[in-house]
């Protein structure tokens, strides 16, 4: 071995060691990003090697999984969110008073239709009390709304009436199923309202008067 070259190219690494020479070197993002396309070329290279038909092969089978996802996604729809629904008004097919909406709650209870009939009947529990003038009659409102205002003249059916809300909503909006023990007990508080005295504060006591 010539002992002479040994100083000439360690004298070499010295000079290309300085910065000058690497001013348009990528940098290591540039460098990380180039071993990555040049990965995924040999994996690509390495499919279509072992697809049939080499890479017309693997191009037709991309199309096919393409072709499936776009008719999966045509099939099942857009995902969506829930809208939430409990906010909804609690009156939605026009103006009925409390008659109409318990002779449409018993004609679903005779049938069976329990998830029906305990929203008629919440529906005519509420309009009964806008009826005796317990409640303000206001459009939109809501099942929630509508026990908390009533709650204020009716305290002792305040937490029962609460609770009929919940379960107006949880039929209505929430996916539940009600049953004939739900509607017995939606019917005994209609029942009860109609004879409860409200108790009355100043405002309510004028207008009575």
């Amino acid at each position: 071995m010539d002992t002479s070259r040994v100083p000439a190219r360690e004298a070499a690494r010295h000079e290309l060691s300085k910065p000058m020479y690497h001013e348009n070197d990528p940098n290591p993002l540039q460098r990380a990003l180039d071993h990555l396309w040049t990965w995924i070329g040999d994996l690509l290279s390495s499919a279509s090697g072992a697809a049939p038909g080499g890479p017309v092969g693997l191009v037709v089978l991309a199309l096919i999984v393409i072709a499936l996802f776009a008719a999966l996604r045509w099939r099942l729809g857009s995902p969506q969110r829930s809208p939430k629904r409990p906010a909804d008004p609690l009156f939605e097919n026009g103006p009925r008073n409390a008659a109409q909406h318990r002779t449409a709650a018993e004609t679903h209870a005779a049938a069976g239709r329990w998830n029906e009939a305990v929203q008629e009947r919440m529906r005519a529990l509420v309009r009964s009390l806008e009826e005796r003038a317990l409640l303000d009659p206001r459009p939109g409102r809501t099942a929630d709304e509508a026990a908390a205002e009533a709650g204020h003249p009716l305290p002792a059916h305040a937490a029962r009436l609460q609770a009929a809300a919940r379960q107006f909503d949880d039929v209505a909006y929430g996916g539940r199923t009600a049953d004939r023990q739900a509607y017995q007990s939606m019917l005994a508080l209609d029942l009860e309202l109609e004879s409860a005295k409200p108790q009355l504060d100043g405002t309510l006591q004028e207008a009575a008067g």
